[in-house]
């Protein structure tokens, strides 16, 4: 889409912060209002609008795609959004380790017993850890009070960890990103162990990178959308 508007703003309005392009109020793509629950967040999302150029280019409007599946996707069915984001805690990236080789089994367990150590004390939970792939079900206090974790946030948090949990493939290393457990990058090294100890071992190839890159986007994008909430 071509750049059809001259000024970017955001007003308080009730309920939070409206944005608008040279005064008319911007909808989502469901027709809402696009109105944003801080003036922080407000703010951060009228600058991706202000930095268009000629052309509006999605990709580089992750706050404002966030805001709109907050308001489109999550708000009119926030608990349905929630189960889907923890049911991750099910087969979660921590819990299953790799067999071999040593090194590798060392580093996994360098990264990612704090997380799980953390999760046990935040929770009061416990968690089947295991050797390779075949899944391995989870106690059911634990996904129940994962669960209730995750059912507690409204809808822009929600959308917030959705991009954490997806990209990671772990409930509990979103969690600690989003009670400040851990910092973001701490968390990307965690998440992406095992992709780094690959590109170690055979470098890295340039549409490995892309998806890593691509991927570190979104993480980023949901990182920083809890930071202005």
């Amino acid at each position: 889409m071509k750049r059809f508007y001259k000024e970017a703003g955001a007003a308080p309005v009730e309920g939070g912060w409206q944005i608008a392009l040279d005064g008319r109020p911007v909808k989502t793509p469901a027709r809402a209002a696009l109105v944003l629950p801080t003036e922080k967040l407000g703010q951060a999302v009228v600058e991706e609008w202000r930095d268009q150029g000629e052309d509006i280019v999605p990709r580089t409007m992750p706050l404002t795609g966030l805001a709109n599946a907050a308001i489109d996707r999550v708000a009119p069915d926030p608990a349905t959004f929630a189960q889907g984001l923890a049911q991750y805690g099910e087969s979660d990236l921590l819990c299953y380790r790799a067999e071999g080789p040593q090194p590798l089994v060392a580093r996994q367990s360098e990264l990612w017993d704090p997380l799980l150590a953390w999760a046990r004390r935040r929770y009061d939970i416990d968690f089947e850890v295991a050797a390779g792939i075949m899944h391995r079900p989870q106690h059911p206090e634990t996904i129940e009070r994962l669960a209730r974790a995750v059912a507690a946030r409204d809808a822009f948090h929600l959308a917030a960890l959705s991009p954490l949990v997806t990209v990671s493939g772990s409930l509990v290393l979103a969690l600690a990103i989003a009670e400040e457990a851990i910092d973001l990058e701490a968390g990307w090294a965690a998440a992406t162990l095992d992709e780094q100890w690959q590109i170690e071992q055979w470098g890295e190839d340039a549409e490995a990178a892309a998806m890593l890159a691509s991927r570190r986007q979104d993480f980023e994008a949901g990182h920083r959308l809890l930071t202005l909430l």
